[in-house]
């Protein structure tokens, strides 16, 4: 699975590179609202977090775009059971085709890879290094909506559903969720203006 998510990225990067003297850039950040599910994720609840970043807009018509990301994002789950919480940072790469469908309003929807740059463990009080328990590559799913004004100034909503389990070992079926609500500027002329 690894290998097929990192070449789709790879072809759609590659696909719309042509494109880049075109090319929007923006910077982004807002809220993360994650969790975690699968059959051993009995309990966990929702971790309050936020992501921050780059983006860039590479259009391929008026309407249609492919917006690859790279974003901090802090994720994991609170585990009240052990009155603690897991809290996971990522590098997030997401490669989003976005489809405006009406001036300024745009679904997206792509993969997403994310590096792990830290996990810790706190229950009761303590905490604990657990990277070395867990994946350091992760593989999600991503699908949204954004609204982008005449300003520049835009917002969005996605969800990301983890795809491989967060426990290096496999053994433990643990997946990365999480809902996102961000604010975005982009340089230049507006995507809505062209539409």
């Amino acid at each position: 699975m690894k290998k097929v998510f990192l070449n789709l990225v790879i072809v759609i990067i590659s696909a719309v590179s042509v494109h880049a003297q075109s090319a929007q850039f923006g910077i982004k950040g807002g809220v993360n609202l994650a969790t975690f599910s699968g059959k051993d994720a009995t309990g966990a609840t929702t971790l309050v977090g936020f992501h921050g970043g780059g983006l860039v807009s590479l259009p391929i018509s008026s309407d249609f775009s492919v917006q690859p990301e790279v974003l901090y994002s802090m994720q994991g789950a609170k585990v009240p059971s052990v009155s603690g919480q897991i809290n996971l940072g990522y590098i997030n790469v997401p490669v989003l085709a976005k489809y405006t469908i009406f001036h300024g309003f745009s679904v997206e929807a792509g993969p997403q890879v994310g590096f792990l740059l830290s996990a810790k463990a706190e229950a009761s009080g303590s905490s604990g290094d657990v990277k070395s328990q867990t994946q350091s590559v992760d593989f999600s799913a991503v699908g949204g909506a954004s609204y982008l004004t005449s300003a520049n100034i835009g917002f969005d909503a996605r969800y990301t559903l983890g795809l491989t389990t967060t426990a290096k070992d496999n053994t433990s079926k643990v997946y990365n969720n999480v809902i996102q609500l961000g604010v975005y500027y982009m340089f230049g002329s507006s995507e809505s203006d062209s539409n």
